[in-house]
């Protein structure tokens, strides 16, 4: 029986499934580097180091495309004995090339069509290396079908275009053994790039739903490796993916990327909003890029819908006269209005319903019976199963019943292709055809209607002199629910789900004037032509490169687990704090100042009970204690409470309120140290945040003596930003001419009065212990959020100004490893807790004396 448990699935990813067998061990390929040495890095599983075989002798950029399968086709020789490799000029991955710098060198790592027989696999290997400068990965059979025909095909593709699994028979079933394959096949994947790259100068790009894990594998072994993943299909809605079982797993691996691409602002905005609601991640434009912040890392989201290779195209409308006759279509289609589908035969296309849509515009338009054929061009299925055995009858029958109903001798209104066609044949029913119907229910992109417009464009340069030379036209009626569909606005976009709308539409794009057609077709060419596959390569590696051009100059180090695992990115001079170091130089300082953040710094953010512990009360009460020390609790908690938890500190200083509220020992007064005391705005902020509060189930409001916060964490993670955004802008807006300050923070809308922050505070105490003599000379300040931030900035104006000495000894210290101002971090609240109770063992704590001396403050 299998193991359940899976708590490191990368480890699993080995191949050892007692289901699948073991996979052989096969000879390394030498690494391909761009100078010579030895790379220690390897893959885990395998030997420490290895050699480069080949080396070469000019150093240049290269980029290493990972795909499922490689741009090659293959075939037995006619012998039987070894194979014949010839490029595959359909393969997007091989016209992309076309795109990218013309001094790249380019390296493909995929799996190809057949098998090849586990003895050949080596010559194959090297064969492919060799003359194409391609990397196959061989997938044990087993291993293949769980991760291509299960994982893949079964539950991937039908989620990812909206079709859960019901039932059994109805897309298909999560089952943990067909996840453990995918993960397997990617780990392969992965052995094979690892062989061949150079880290430090290679592009990686990563491409499709196959491969989605794949960039934890490679992010694990590379820290500063340059990658992009384009993902081909649709992404779903956060309603449909948060169905995945292991969706956090997926959403982990693809953020370990650095720049990830989606055809349309749809898929986009449906991942990050899985982000966002699954991971807790903000995103945010700056410059017309999207970028979403990961661990100090920020990785690109790259909108860019693919083109179609011009060239190719317009080379076959050269030779389509000549090898499909193009005079014989239209002999065959003599007097008929021709309109055309070309889809996958696959479930989300939309076949049937195509058909049921030309079936409706015949009944409703009798003039078109007759007259109107649609010819259906079927590709051979990809997928397998129930649901496609089942729409293959359904077509069928919908063909025989239409052209049953409405046939005519010599006239049949579907003609359905039902065999592979060639891409010049396909250009030959492309120019003849009146218009292009696409009725796909869910399609990624959908390239048929850039290649009927192209082919349109170029077929009225060879028709007869009886048109006109400016007529070239052409008509589309597109699904709105494919990714081609927002670059057309010339098209006619229908539901197909509505047969009815859908059959007027094509009624409508048959009937309508030439003169407006050709205005259609003419903005459509001026995008298709200049968008096309070099474009989308082009700015795709264009934005790559400048998402990874910080690479080199930040510190990076991975964390974490399995598909846990990710890259943290910090400033080179960020580092842990060591507590040695920090207790040594304190020993050695004579005035000793020390800020302290409550909530996430001594107290855990995940506590309920906000009471600190009698341990961090006694380590407090001693730092405190000591008269060399200035020890402040500085918190964006009331005094109330502050005061009540720390009553048994006598020396501590508490500010209260972001520093509104400052004390400096329990037997001073409170100061007000904001810029006014009136609150007679309050009753104008409030009304607000209640409006708000009503309409955002979750939220709440905190009402401090100086400040309201509106707190919404516990509502919906996407309605509960919005609406924070809406209550800012609409605060700043009743509240311009109050003297308060509106600041939006982690789940919280604040309203304070001016003038009061923490860094206003650390200045205060800075100076103040200046100006009586006792300048520090022992600065530790820690805090884990934004606010904190402040009073890290203060410190070093503090220098500046002469407030403290170029000598201070400056311990700036964050909670967490995450971008900062400051210049160390401690991981957690039990970190903070370990070094100042090794500070208070350290220090000098005198008794206290209800007696001070006006220079101790």
């Amino acid at each position: 029986m299998m193991s359940r448990s899976y708590t490191n699935l990368l480890d699993l990813a080995s191949g050892n499934f007692p289901v699948m067998g073991q996979p052989r061990e096969k000879k390394r390929l030498p690494r391909v580097m761009t100078v010579p040495g030895v790379i220690s890095e390897l893959d885990d599983d395998q030997a420490n180091s290895v050699a480069s075989d080949v080396p070469s002798s000019i150093i240049q950029d290269r980029i290493i495309i990972v795909a499922n399968q490689l741009p090659v086709k293959a075939k037995r020789r006619p012998d039987n004995k070894g194979w014949s490799f010839s490029w595959d000029d359909d393969s997007l991955l091989l016209q992309l090339k076309d795109g990218l710098p013309e001094e790249m060198e380019v390296l493909y790592v995929g799996s190809l069509k057949v098998d090849v027989d586990p003895s050949e696999q080596d010559d194959v290997s090297q064969l492919l290396l060799d003359r194409f400068k391609c990397v196959p990965a061989f997938l044990p059979p087993d291993i293949f079908t769980k991760f291509y025909h299960g994982f893949c095909k079964q539950h991937l593709w039908p989620l990812f275009h909206y079709m859960l699994p019901f039932s059994a028979n109805h897309g298909g079933r999560f089952y943990r053994s067909l996840w453990e394959a995918y993960v397997a096949a990617n780990k392969i994947f992965s052995q094979r790039v690892i062989e061949v790259i150079n880290p430090e100068d290679d592009y990686v790009w990563i491409h499709d739903y196959h491969l989605m894990v794949l960039p934890t594998f490679l992010r694990r072994r590379f820290n500063r490796l340059r990658m992009g993943f384009f993902l081909h299909s649709p992404f779903p809605s956060s309603e449909i993916y948060r169905t995945l079982p292991v969706r956090e797993e997926i959403l982990k691996a693809l953020l370990n990327s650095d720049l990830i691409g989606f055809h349309t602002f749809d898929y986009a905005r449906h991942f990050l909003s899985c982000c966002s609601r699954m991971l807790g991640l903000e995103y945010q434009s700056k410059r017309g890029y999207i970028g979403v912040e990961y661990y100090g890392r920020t990785i690109g989201i790259k909108i860019m819908p693919v083109g179609i290779h011009m060239a190719q195209i317009e080379s076959v409308l050269r030779l389509a006269d000549k090898e499909w006759r193009v005079g014989e279509l239209k002999q065959q289609f003599e007097g008929k209005t021709v309109l055309l589908g070309v889809d996958d035969m696959d479930v989300f296309k939309g076949v049937n319903l195509k058909l049921l849509a030309m079936e409706q515009m015949l009944k409703q338009h009798p003039k078109w019976q007759g007259r109107a054929v649609l010819v259906q061009i079927a590709n051979p299925a990809r997928g397998r199963g129930q649901d496609l055995e089942e729409i293959q009858a359904e077509i069928t029958a919908s063909c025989k019943r239409i052209n049953e109903t409405f046939g005519q001798p010599g006239y049949e209104p579907i003609v359905f292709i039902d065999r592979p066609v060639t891409l010049s044949e396909r250009v030959a029913y492309y120019s003849v055809a009146e218009c292009v119907v696409v009725t796909a229910v869910r399609d990624g992109m959908n390239l048929t209607p850039y290649e009927y417009i192209v082919c349109r464009q170029g077929v009225s340069e060879s028709e007869s002199s009886s048109e006109s030379s400016g007529s070239k036209k052409s008509m589309l009626v597109v699904s709105e629910f494919i990714g081609c569909s927002p670059s057309l606005s010339g098209a006619i976009r229908v539901n197909p789900w509505n047969i009815e709308t859908t059959a007027e539409a094509m009624n409508e794009a048959i009937s309508m004037a030439d003169a407006e057609k050709q205005l259609r077709h003419e903005k459509h060419y001026r995008y298709v032509s200049s968008h096309d596959v070099a474009f989308w390569s082009r700015s795709f590696f264009q934005d790559m490169e400048r998402t990874c051009k910080d690479h080199f100059r930040r510190r990076c180090w991975g964390i974490g687990l399995s598909f846990g695992f990710r890259v943290v990115a910090l400033d080179p001079n960020f580092r842990k704090l060591s507590i040695d170091h920090i207790v040594s130089v304190y020993l050695r300082s004579k005035n000793r100042a020390i800020l302290l953040d409550y909530d996430g710094t001594v107290m855990p953010q995940t506590s309920h009970n906000k009471t600190p512990s009698s341990e961090v009360i006694s380590i407090i009460n001693t730092l405190s204690s000591d008269i060399k020390n200035t020890v402040f609790v500085v918190s964006g908690r009331g005094r109330d409470s502050l005061a009540q938890w720390f009553s048994p500190c006598k020396k501590l200083g508490i500010a209260a309120e972001h520093g509104y509220f400052m004390r400096w020992s329990a037997n001073d007064n409170w100061e007000v140290c904001g810029q006014n005391s009136e609150f007679g705005w309050k009753e104008i902020a409030e009304p607000v945040m209640k409006l708000y509060t009503e309409a955002t189930d979750g939220s709440s409001i905190e009402t401090k003596e100086s400040a309201l916060v509106w707190h919404h964490r516990d509502a919906d993670p996407g309605f509960g930003s919005s609406q924070a955004k809406e209550m800012l802008d609409h605060l700043e807006s009743v509240l311009a001419n109050e003297p308060v300050t509106v600041k939006s923070g982690q789940f919280i809308v604040e309203v304070k009065p001016q003038g009061v922050s923490k860094g206003l505070v650390a200045e205060k105490i800075f100076t103040t212990m200046a100006e009586s003599g006792r300048q520090a000379d022992f600065v530790l300040c820690i805090g884990d959020d934004r606010s904190d931030e402040e009073m890290f900035e203060i410190i070093s104006s503090a220098i500046s100004s002469g407030v403290l000495s170029s000598n201070t000894s400056v311990f700036a210290c964050t909670v967490g490893q995450k971008p900062s101002k400051a210049k160390y971090y401690l991981d957690d609240p039990a970190e903070v807790v370990n070094m100042l109770e090794s500070l208070a063992e350290a220090s000098d704590p005198e008794p206290f004396s209800d007696t001070r001396s006006e220079d101790s403050i």
